[in-house]
């Protein structure tokens, strides 16, 4: 089970229809993981993830397929009928040279409302193959209402802007698109690079996992310029994620033949902490709920 979250600074959001776009599930007593995975996560259940965001006041929910999984979206699928159409989406993964249009439409179907590309678990740098996998992907995916989400470094967003052209559905960058704190100068790169990304419409950014882009939790007061200057650019493509339950929490090199513990965040610092960055309530709620509901194709009734 995930270490507790938030803590004690726990407290209900405003707004109906507030949504956590960056979200993983682990089950491996019914869904066993890769093989050949880089590190093994305890459970993380739809059990606890409900009392998590009941906590928070979170009503919707994107589910992400984690590297532990691979292509084997089964314990997603199974995550997203527990929660609900109404509450939850999925982004899975898939074999690019090997998917069918009639597996995306199953998916689909299931409640999945794209694919991830995660180069960054690779650790994956060279913009040759970096390129061609964007273009396998656009070629891949052009079903309405989905999207492809790039997990990559920073260093990688001119590939990205490279590849932008040929794809038909939007792109969705994570976590910060790989920046860090130290990188709020939208004069330099890489932040030049990704404000002309979102200035195209077509890009949109998940502002999630603060404790990968900032050293300074649980407030993360060093995020803030590099935050106010996105939210200022393009605050109709940006998003929310907690990162739950927050993987990578171990010391030294990672060892897949060994439980790996989840970190310790305090995901009501980190709200409180959006809440800050905000220039206003209405931005908040665009970020929050607007924005999501738009991309993953929630009810816009139930946003109201």
């Amino acid at each position: 089970m995930p270490t507790r979250t938030p803590s004690t600074t726990d407290h209900a959001l405003p707004a109906r229809g507030a949504t956590d776009t960056h979200v993983h599930v682990f089950d491996p007593a019914r869904f066993g993981f890769l093989a050949g995975r880089s590190y093994t996560p305890g459970a993380a259940s739809v059990a606890a993830l409900r009392e998590c965001h009941a906590r928070l006041g979170l009503e919707r929910v994107v589910l992400v397929q984690p590297s532990v999984y691979g292509t084997d979206n089964a314990c997603i699928l199974d995550a997203i009928a527990q929660l609900g159409p109404d509450r939850c989406r999925g982004i899975a993964v898939v074999h690019l040279e090997r998917v069918t249009r009639h597996e995306l439409l199953t998916l689909h179907g299931a409640g999945v409302r794209g694919i991830r590309l995660n180069l960054e678990v690779r650790h994956e740098a060279d913009p040759v193959r970096v390129l061609a996998e964007l273009r396998r992907a656009a070629a891949a995916v052009d079903l309405p209402g989905w999207c492809v989400q790039v997990h990559c470094a920073a260093s990688l967003l001119p590939t990205v802007a490279q590849a932008l052209p040929d794809f038909r559905v939007p792109l969705v960058l994570d976590h910060f698109a790989g920046l860090r704190a130290a990188d709020a100068d939208p004069a330099q790169p890489p932040l030049c690079t990704l404000m002309a990304l979102l200035d195209t419409g077509r890009v949109w950014l998940k502002l999630s996992a603060f404790y990968r882009a900032s050293i300074d939790a649980p407030g993360y007061p060093d995020l803030a310029p590099l935050a106010r200057a996105l939210l200022q650019a393009r605050p109709d493509r940006l998003l929310w994620g907690s990162d739950w339950p927050h993987t990578g929490g171990g010391s030294g090199a990672r060892d897949p033949g060994r439980i790996e513990p989840f970190r310790r965040v305090d995901l009501g610092a980190s709200l409180a902490a959006l809440r800050c960055w905000m220039p206003d309530a209405a931005t908040l709620r665009q970020v929050l709920v607007s924005n999501p509901a738009a991309l993953y194709g929630f009810a816009a009734e139930a946003a109201a």
